[in-house]
């Protein structure tokens, strides 16, 4: 929400002139003055003449008052919801309350809004008394992630003879994140389950349950019905319980971002494609309770890489993704080495754009953990969707000899459909949907 306060005169007295006030037929009614004025003093014509200095006054004094009144407006703009979904509405609503001691004139409004979101909203705001106050509002709606800027508001008034105009911006804006597209993916469990050092701890707890719990020797200010009865007549002294949390199994998401890797544009292209497929399979894995890590250029960029984050995090990092040259995706990969050392689930998002790449990303996976592999054939992505070529189902080979589950995904293929293959329960798969 973002609340500004402004007044009308200011940018009125600061250098607008009268020529920029006067409307066409303001200017029309000036120069009709000035021509009946000055033939009327050059004829001798005394009407004439009194009606051209009628008719050149007019205008004149529409623009001074004009430009000598002051109003202030105080907006407060507010968007529901302030982050939306690709496809989601949301509605903005903007109160104008008269700050000043004078009544305002009928004005003009207009929104300013990025076209991809909607046209711009115009408004009529009737005359307000001092302290009166106005609410309109508008939805907006989008079809590409991202960040959008809803403002100023620009306001024109004028006389009531359409002499004079003067717009002027409001200053203040609100900012609008679009998040990118959800998939909802199967709900079978991944094939990291029970696999790798990380993997088998939740499968413990699946056994044993999560209220295990371990004891320890009791301490001054425990609390009593936490006293463990059976281990305290085993060791002859109070025991209380120390109930244990199940260590949370960690995935790391790797997304190629390489300009040079990816084609087609817009929506349409493989980038959004894989940017929809990085958040789907984020929001999978934290409803199965995995700790997440996006590899990234925009983490990378920021130094996040190595940092725990929550799936409101990754989406608002993904709305924001953008291409970038392949020295970035090299950086991506080193920073996940770390991450991938003692196993766990990786699940990498790439591009078929050349092998020494893909290899050091099949590097990433370690004996005890799990990879899966997303292979992006791009080409289909720019052109009429076909059969994936030999060049890419060898890189989906090569990365499957490595311990891969890998799906090549062509135009047309949905999240849904690739992660069903890359998570089928055999150790390696390689799919292909088309």
């Amino acid at each position: 929400m973002v609340q500004d306060e402004y007044s009308d005169s200011d940018v009125a007295l600061s250098g607008t002139r009268i020529g920029g006030v006067l409307t066409i037929r303001g200017r029309g009614f000036l120069a009709a003055g000035l021509t009946l004025l000055a033939g009327g003093l050059l004829l001798g014509f005394i009407d004439i003449t009194r009606v051209g200095v009628l008719l050149s006054a007019l205008p004149l004094l529409a623009s001074l008052r004009a430009r000598r009144s002051n109003n202030n407006l105080r907006v407060t703009r507010s968007v529901h919801p302030a982050r939306l979904a690709v496809d989601q509405n949301a509605r903005v609503a903007i109160v104008l309350q008269n700050a000043s001691d004078r009544r305002t004139p009928l004005q003009f409004a207009e929104e300013q809004v990025d076209y991809l979101l909607r046209d711009r909203p115009r408004f009529v705001l009737p005359a307000m008394e001092p302290e009166d106050m106005r609410e309109v509002d508008y939805e907006i709606c989008c079809q590409v992630r991202g960040r959008y800027r809803l403002g100023p508001l620009t306001v024109r008034k004028g006389d009531p003879y359409g002499l004079t105009a003067i717009t002027t911006s409001l200053p203040g804006f609100t900012d609008v994140l679009v998040l990118p597209r959800i998939e909802v993916l199967g709900r079978r469990r991944s094939a990291a389950n029970g696999i790798g050092a990380e993997g088998t701890i939740p499968h413990m707890v699946a056994m044993h349950g999560e209220d295990d719990v371990a004891v320890r020797n009791y301490r001054n200010g425990d609390d009593l019905r936490r006293i463990h009865w059976p281990a305290t007549a085993h060791r002859s002294e109070l025991m209380v319980r120390q109930e244990d949390h199940p260590a949370r199994r960690r995935a790391v998401i790797v997304l190629d971002s390489r300009e040079s890797g990816h084609q087609g544009s817009g929506a349409m292209g493989s980038f959004e494609w894989a940017v929809t497929a990085t958040a789907s399979v984020a929001a999978y894995l934290t409803e199965h309770h995995y700790t997440l890590h996006l590899a990234s250029n925009e983490t990378t960029t920021e130094g996040l890489a190595t940092h725990a984050v929550e799936i409101d995090d990754v989406l608002t990092t993904l709305a924001l993704a953008r291409l970038g040259a392949s020295q970035q995706f090299d950086e991506v990969l080193r920073w996940a080495r770390p991450l991938t050392l003692s196993g766990g689930l990786v699940v990498a998002i790439v591009t078929d754009h050349d092998q020494d790449t893909l290899r050091r990303t099949a590097a990433l996976r370690q004996p005890e953990g799990t990879g899966l592999m997303i292979l992006l054939d791009t080409a289909s992505f720019a052109q009429q969707p076909g059969p994936a070529t030999e060049h890419t189902l060898a890189m989906a080979d090569m990365v499957s000899a490595a311990g891969w589950s890998t799906c090549v995904v062509g135009a047309g293929m949905t999240v849904e459909q690739a992660w069903s293959i890359i998570s089928a329960p055999s150790s390696v798969r390689v799919g292909t949907g088309r």
